[in-house]
């Protein structure tokens, strides 16, 4: 469904990413770990189409279309989504409308409010969320768990074929890291929806129990495995691959 071949980014004339082959399929969860500034998030910007990362060889394909032929709106509503690292503030915006406004956006639709509010309430109860916190702001005076949770929150209700989440367990306690995890496993069910997971940590990785696992240093791809990777990683730590 996706992939990556021979791909080399650079930020402006610097090479972060030195060739890149990834391969994900339909339902897959992938893990894509490493120290920081092996790569990893820039991994993630060029897939999503930020301007400031350059492809400058290779190529990204999702179910056959050439992605970097695409805008970033365009990526987007062909069905990949990124959570962020750090998600902004966006003081004015009410979350409710928001999350209506890029629902029906994705759906081609025009749901009313009132069918919308149904539409989220299992949302909402999968994230632990109080019906309150829709009238809030976007991100406005979050915690960096309501943060966290406010990216689920846009992820389940688009419905994306291809979820990248960049580092989406940092600072999380370990009860929001569960939440986290049950909104990943519930559209992996349910939708057949594949992951890309960012991490530095294999705790995220104990709830969810990827595919494959793949180790990122220097801007290469150095090692996959199976899920023990990451146990492995933890005792022996990134310097000796």
């Amino acid at each position: 469904m996706f992939k990556t071949k021979d791909l080399k980014v650079s930020i402006d004339t610097k090479e972060i990413i030195h060739g890149i082959n990834l391969k994900i399929e339909k339902g897959e969860m992938h893990a894509l770990m490493g120290q920081n500034g092996s790569g990893k998030s820039t991994l993630a910007q060029v897939i999503m189409g930020h301007p400031n990362y350059h492809a400058t060889s290779g190529e990204i394909k999702f179910e056959g279309k050439n992605v970097l032929e695409m805008d970033p709106t365009e990526r987007a509503k062909t069905g990949i989504f990124l959570s962020f690292q750090y998600p902004s503030e966006v003081a004015g915006v009410n979350i409710n409308s928001y999350l209506r406004m890029i629902y029906n956006k994705k759906n081609d639709a025009s749901v009313s409010p009132v069918k919308f509010r149904e539409i989220l309430k299992e949302k909402l109860e999968i994230l632990d969320i109080k019906p309150d916190f829709l009238n809030r702001y976007l991100n406005e005076g979050f915690s960096g768990g309501e943060k966290k949770r406010m990216e689920m929150l846009q992820m389940l209700v688009l419905v994306p074929k291809l979820a990248i989440l960049d580092e989406v367990d940092s600072g999380l306690d370990i009860d929001a890291l569960k939440i986290v995890a049950k909104a990943v496993s519930y559209l992996n069910e349910k939708a057949k929806t594949s992951f890309l997971i960012i991490t530095h940590y294999a705790r995220i990785l104990s709830h969810i129990n990827p595919s494959q696992v793949h180790v990122m240093k220097d801007g290469l791809i150095v090692k996959s495995g199976g899920p023990n990777l990451a146990e492995e990683l933890e005792k022996t730590g990134y310097v000796e691959l």
